[in-house]
């Protein structure tokens, strides 16, 4: 069963718009087709960030020309021949490879053989041999042209292929460093079909159960996100990487993706999806849409979401928050924000396959905030023997009136934080702490003006041994 007519009307793809309106198309249908759309991201992908080549020198492909804000840029076009070639070699592969008579499906349910025997097919044609790490290997189209598919990418693939055979109970689960699926009636079934980390054990068929009893934060203690189809091409469009090397990033692909998460956020979509409301307002702070709501609201309803859907247990909400505080220098908020992302870590338990967030914590640490910290410090300073040089007086060696180190409120968040990254480590499996956490944090808490904060703030006594801060004891 190949594309459906009015899937193939809107061919060849010429433009930004013209992949837009087929996203609209799909995600107005009960099924989107997973399959066509990720081999047309991956497409657009290729040719704006991997293989940025003259036009003249790609035989069979097309470009056409745009005029782009400072100059003539190209666009790959998305011919109906090359996608429904590579749609239908898809489409062959797995449903010659998967005999569904040989796997009951009681109650018209997939079971976990089944979904395991998908999960191999996907597995097994991937090349033997490659980094897989590597950018711009999450789609269909990597996995059809090269073999090649990242730990999310072969996730998704599970799922597309699912589609294909007609398997409409298996759909995507994602926590915020990992990707599964479900299966069964409501998706209470669970099952891994990829690999997480650098390790690549395969744990393929196995259940969740574990990693979300042990309250890693991996699996968010069964927070995670159960996509529906339309959740499942949001997944899609937020894995578009527009990076072209390590300095340079496709204006195109930047455009592109901001467009499609502002249709799936009309249509509803990103409102049980916290991270790619964090990545929309990240788009939105880079280029502001007219008309939108501006990146901070986001922010704030990819925090809400999380606490409505997934009980205040995700991490990068409030690290996306964070982000955009520390770039445009809300010392307090951003310091605020970290300090609500470490209330929410505390009450995992760190365990090996979390180094993501551990590297995420580490670099706020012991990185974004001393620097932070140091960079209010110096204007204070400035301010302040600029103030002084005008009165003839010498200047002081703390920052001047108003400076955020003269906030009690900065301070208190600032303990919190660490209080929070103390109290992760308590009943847990791997330590946290070490002496190279030690050095910046009594970096960071002597930047803080000590008479003001002895007076303005009040820790309160906590049960715990290693807690530095329970709550905000801050006098009015």
């Amino acid at each position: 069963m190949g594309l459906k007519g009015a899937q193939k009307a809107l061919f060849p793809l010429r433009s930004v718009s013209d992949v837009v309106r087929l996203f609209e198309l799909e995600l107005r249908r009960e099924q989107p087709d997973l399959v066509l759309l990720s081999l047309v991201l991956g497409f657009v992908e290729h040719f704006l960030a991997v293989n940025r080549v003259l036009p003249t020198n790609v035989p069979g492909i097309s470009f056409e020309p745009a005029q782009g804000p400072d100059s003539l840029t190209y666009f790959p076009v998305a011919d109906l021949s090359i996608i429904g070639a590579l749609h239908a070699r898809f489409t062959a592969q797995i449903r010659g490879a998967v005999d569904l008579s040989l796997y009951p499906r009681p109650e018209g349910y997939s079971s976990r053989e089944l979904v395991k025997k998908v999960s191999d097919v996907i597995w097994n044609s991937l090349s033997r041999s490659y980094f897989k790490d590597r950018a711009h290997i999450q789609s269909l189209f990597s996995f059809i042209t090269g073999t090649k598919l990242d730990s999310s990418g072969v996730a998704f693939a599970v799922v597309g292929a699912c589609q294909v055979l007609g398997l409409l109970d298996v759909h995507l689960a994602l926590s915020e460093d990992h990707a599964w699926v479900v299966f069964g009636k409501d998706g209470e079934q669970t099952a891994e079909v990829t690999w997480h980390g650098k390790g690549n054990e395969d744990r393929r068929g196995q259940t969740v159960n574990s990693g979300v009893a042990e309250r890693s934060w991996l699996y968010l203690k069964g927070s995670y996100l159960c996509c529906t189809r339309q959740m499942e091409v949001a997944f899609m469009v937020c894995a578009i990487n527009p990076s072209i090397d390590l300095h340079s990033d496709s204006l195109e692909l930047l455009q592109l993706q901001q467009k499609l998460l502002w249709v799936l956020y009309d249509l509803g979509h990103l409102e049980k999806y916290p991270m790619a409301l964090g990545n929309l307002a990240d788009l939105e702070e880079l280029e502001p849409t007219p008309g939108r709501p501006d990146p901070l609201f986001i922010y704030h309803q990819g925090i809400n979401s999380a606490k409505q859907y997934y009980h205040n247990e995700h991490i990068y909400p409030y690290m996306y928050l964070a982000g955009y505080h520390c770039r445009n220098k809300n010392v307090k908020e951003a310091l605020e924000a970290w300090a609500d992302s470490a209330t929410v870590i505390q009450d995992y338990n760190y365990c090996r396959e979390d180094e993501e967030i551990y590297k995420e914590f580490f670099d706020v640490a012991n990185d974004v905030i001393p620097n932070l910290l140091k960079e209010v410090a110096s204007l204070a300073d400035s301010a302040e023997e600029k103030g002084a040089g005008e009165r003839g007086e010498a200047s002081p060696s703390q920052g001047g009136g108003g400076s955020a180190l003269q906030d009690p409120e900065c301070f208190a968040h600032l303990l919190r934080f660490y209080d929070g990254i103390c109290k992760w480590e308590e009943g847990s499996p791997t330590p946290v702490l070490h002496v190279g956490w030690a050095t910046f944090l009594v970096q960071s808490l002597s930047r803080f003006d000590g008479m003001i904060l002895r007076s303005d703030i009040c820790i309160a006594c906590c049960k715990l041994p290693c807690g530095l801060l329970m709550q905000d004891g801050i006098r009015p």
